[in-house]
């Protein structure tokens, strides 16, 4: 992802910067070089850059500082508040509630991805146990109810069309009125784009709203045209009540960041942003997080909505009680492969771990990981239970092995390396025996149960460096045991 490269040279600038024996208003100068440097690659309007510096410096006054102040923590507080600033509308959008019938109306120009969206964010809203459901009132592209019908029954969302009706305003009068009827508490509407900002498709967006009566209209926008977004944001809202936009394409270019800065600019607040073609490359955008991860300072409350999403709360203390036994078996590796599977691209959740950055999980290198996940389960689905269930590797000799290879229709080498990985695992897994369950209601939690002596026996050498050794481990585990999420799943907390 391209704002992977932005956030990496960010986080670069005050690495240097924390390195340097003294912080004086030489090396706070080349740190604010290199993040206007990298910010104006963006396309970050340079008027937003330069308003950014001059307040950083009034803010950062290294002679006023009184000695003991920690000038490094000062300095990246500042950054990172000036950043959220930069992409804050300053006001909040509708939301939605479940089970009350609200209807969404998408607007934007051809060719932003208004229809892949639509689907993207009928299918988030599904997944958290919402009744969605799709019109496609564009009726002047040919192929865009083809499209909406495909996406649709790929995420098994009913949907309301016509091949007949060339009335964008009554398709979508008709589709509200029986999808209503049919109890959906999310109707979204996919109306017509155009080329260009013509007065046409203005007229045609203003009927559909009149006929529909939306509770909200996204606009949604290619992040390709970077700070042009500002001036293509202000059209729409002048013409129709834009109450929020997506903005998509995030991952093909280098101009995300002037995107997301100039709609923040029109004060209209961005709630997704999407970031691949595929229906879980869409993420919430909130400002906060989002410049958290941006900097390598990772998102806990994202990560463990990823956690809840995959592992049931019901789940969790069985989990718990596997890993402190130690006894790692092939089911368990083959639940957490499943499990890492459905929290979606893996760089995504890799920059919500603090320490880590999306830079680490190449785009390509990614598929690769996934693609090797799903062999190994694929070789697994041809062992027996007694193979699935047993802690002992020594069973899988030649002969298993080979049937195995054979009912999978991968080679014995690639059996074997599935063994040797299956291996490296239960060492890392073994290590974690001993640990304390808390019991519920007890205030333990991760803080008093798992030290940070205990994981960084557990941790790879690499990633224990890339957190900062011992003492970024210690202020990690300080902040997993003060998230609230992170209790209420290891068992602490009030409930």
């Amino acid at each position: 992802m391209v704002l992977a490269q932005l956030g990496g040279s960010i986080s670069r600038a005050l690495q240097q910067m924390s390195n340097a024996t003294v912080i004086d208003e030489k090396v706070l100068n080349e740190c604010l070089n290199e993040i206007t440097r990298a910010l104006l690659q963006s396309d970050v309007q340079f008027k937003l850059v330069r308003d950014m510096q001059t307040n950083i410096k009034k803010i950062v006054n290294l002679d006023d500082l009184a000695a003991g102040h920690n000038k490094r923590k000062i300095i990246q507080q500042a950054v990172f508040n000036e950043l959220c600033k930069m992409l804050d509308p300053g006001k909040p959008s509708f939301t939605p509630k479940k089970g009350k019938t609200s209807v969404i109306m998408f607007v934007g120009l051809q060719g932003s991805g208004k229809t892949t969206t639509c689907t993207k964010y009928a299918y988030y809203h599904q997944k958290k146990g919402w009744k969605p459901a799709l019109v496609c009132a564009d009726t002047f592209r040919a192929g865009a109810f083809d499209q909406l019908k495909q996406n649709a029954t790929k995420a098994k969302i009913p949907f309301y069309g016509s091949y007949m009706e060339s009335d964008p305003v009554k398709i979508a009068e008709e589709g509200v009125e029986r999808f209503k009827k049919e109890n959906c508490d999310l109707i979204i509407v996919d109306t017509s784009g155009r080329h260009k900002q013509e007065a046409a498709l203005f007229e045609e967006m203003r009927q559909v709203s009149e006929a529909t009566k939306p509770d909200l209209v996204i606009f949604v926008m290619d992040s390709s045209i970077g700070q042009a977004a500002f001036d293509q944001a202000q059209a729409f809202k002048q013409s129709v009540a834009v109450g929020a936009v997506i903005v998509t394409k995030m991952d093909g270019h280098a101009k995300g960041g002037g995107a997301l800065s100039a709609v923040a600019a029109t004060k209209s607040p961005v709630i997704f942003i999407g970031i691949g073609e595929h229906m879980d490359e869409f993420e919430v955008f909130d400002v906060k997080p989002f410049v958290s991860r941006l900097l390598g300072m990772g998102d806990w409350s994202g990560f463990m909505d990823k956690i809840h999403e995959v592992v049931p709360m019901d789940q969790q203390p069985e989990l718990l009680q596997k890993l402190s036994e130690g006894n790692f078996t092939l089911r368990i590796m083959y639940e957490q492969f499943q499990n890492l599977l459905k929290m979606g691209p893996i760089s995504q959740v890799f920059s919500m771990l603090p320490g880590f950055s999306a830079e680490l999980m190449p785009k390509g290198r990614e598929k690769e990981s996934q693609a090797k996940l799903k062999r190994y389960m694929t070789m697994m689905d041809s062992m027996t239970d007694e193979e699935l269930d047993s802690s002992n590797p020594k069973l899988m000799n030649e002969s298993r092995m080979m049937r195995v290879a054979r009912g999978s229709g991968r080679r014995i080498q690639e059996v074997m390396e599935m063994m040797e990985e299956y291996k490296r695992l239960a060492k890392v897994w073994s290590k974690m025996k001993g640990l304390k369950i808390p019991k519920k209601g007890e205030m333990s939690a991760l803080s008093r149960n798992m030290n940070a002596q205990h994981m960084s026996k557990v941790l790879p050498p690499q990633i224990l460096k890339q957190i900062g050794g011992m003492g970024g481990l210690q202020s990690l585990m300080k902040q997993m045991g003060s998230n609230k999420d992170m209790m209420g799943m290891f068992g602490g907390g009030d409930k």
